[in-house]
């Protein structure tokens, strides 16, 4: 049984603000500037979690930033970790609010997974998360503070160089919309790649939509990360049944932006996301079309089991199916690898993702701080 959060704190978290942001919060409290700089290299190149580990700081320096700010991290609420190496922490914020991470290993390195959104704007019949009402946007500090929670899980601080990371690629690819989010989204993902702070690369960076369209060239311009396509299905129809944003967004139209999507080349090429959903966009008429489908456009695709969910209305395609498919794709001129599924044991696994957190009214809002302020004074008292 979940317990009650502590009050939120309402000092500002400095994780999450960007270089200008963390130059005024600075400013404001009569420091130089250059202090700005110190602060950034210790969050995002040592990891610091505390004002105190940041010893070459005055101590009335620390002081005035214990008054008025925290570092900013996450709490975990729960890990765990599958029998194939596959580690997902549930992460609970300042008002109690939860999104799932999961880190994905590969031999020597591996991808974090990151959610933008509590629940999610969007519906997709095939996705567990889509099943939970969107609660909230993630602010920026949630969402980097996610992938240094991560790294702290695994000691990877100080920033280790490109050969040693374990840690090495971020997808954007957890609960929510991220170009739903596209602000907060933008601002961590400039944080992340900082060269004198966490300083990964924009090319070991995708983000993952499920195809909003009038987004989707400003995420080129602005980040350049690589860019992965739910597409899922080669025909307005069949897309529209399980994915009801193509009724906005269709296909018409996703792929007049993917052609255009500033970066996207054959060197680097978009990938196209498309779960094998038995019966419904596995045949060979239907790989025919998405072969027409996206014709012109610099891409791989990424073909994903589906995986099953509680309740879930599918089932996946079987391995023959999915190889036939797979080999389709590739005599068309495509690569088309198979996604191996991870972390299914834990629900890490593509679209498992689901938390018990609620969308609720103001009035529920302030009733369940009213209560956790008053559990939380309770507990001080018979502390003294």
């Amino acid at each position: 049984m979940d317990t009650l959060a502590p009050p939120t704190d309402t000092r500002t978290a400095l994780v999450g603000l960007s270089r200008s942001e963390l130059g005024e919060a600075v400013a404001a409290m009569g420091e130089k500037s250059f202090r700005a700089k110190q602060l950034w290299q210790w969050m995002y190149h040592r990891g610091a979690r505390e004002f105190a580990d940041m010893t070459d700081l005055s101590k009335t320096f620390r002081a005035k930033l214990e008054d008025h700010h925290i570092v900013g991290r996450p709490a975990i609420a729960r890990e765990q970790t599958s029998t194939d190496g596959t580690r997902k922490w549930l992460m609970q914020f300042g008002d109690g609010q939860k999104a799932e991470t999961v880190f994905i290993p590969e031999d020597d390195r591996g991808a974090v997974c990151i959610s933008s959104q509590v629940g999610c704007t969007l519906t997709c019949r095939f996705c567990h998360t889509g099943t939970q009402r969107l609660v909230r946007n993630l602010t920026s500090a949630e969402i980097v503070g996610q992938f240094m929670t991560a790294r702290d899980s695994y000691g990877e601080w100080p920033t280790p160089n490109d050969e040693r990371r374990l840690l090495s690629n971020i997808v954007l690819m957890g609960m929510g919309e991220p170009l739903y989010n596209f602000d907060n989204v933008a601002t961590a993902m400039k944080i992340v790649m900082a060269d004198d702070g966490i300083a990964l690369g924009k090319r070991r960076i995708t983000l993952s939509t499920s195809g909003v369209v009038p987004e989707i060239h400003r995420c080129g311009e602005e980040l350049g990360v690589n860019l992965a396509v739910s597409l899922h299905a080669p025909d307005d129809d069949t897309r529209s049944a399980i994915m009801p944003i193509n009724k906005k967004y269709p296909l018409k139209d996703l792929m007049a932006a993917c052609r255009s999507y500033p970066g996207a080349s054959n060197a680097r090429r978009i990938t196209f996301e498309y779960v094998m959903l038995k019966g419904m966009n596995d045949t060979p008429a239907h790989a025919q079309a998405l072969m027409r489908l996206v014709r012109g456009v610099p891409c791989k695709f990424n073909l994903i089991p589906f995986n099953p969910w509680p309740g879930s209305p599918y089932e996946c395609s079987d391995a023959a199916t999915v190889q036939s498919f797979a080999d389709m794709l590739l005599d068309g001129g495509f690569s088309a690898p198979i996604r191996t599924p991870r972390g299914r044991d834990i629900l890490a696994a593509c679209g498992q993702l689901k938390t018990d957190s609620e969308k609720l009214s103001a009035k529920e809002l302030r009733e369940r701080a009213a209560v956790a302020e008053q559990t939380w004074a309770e507990k001080e008292a018979a502390a003294l």
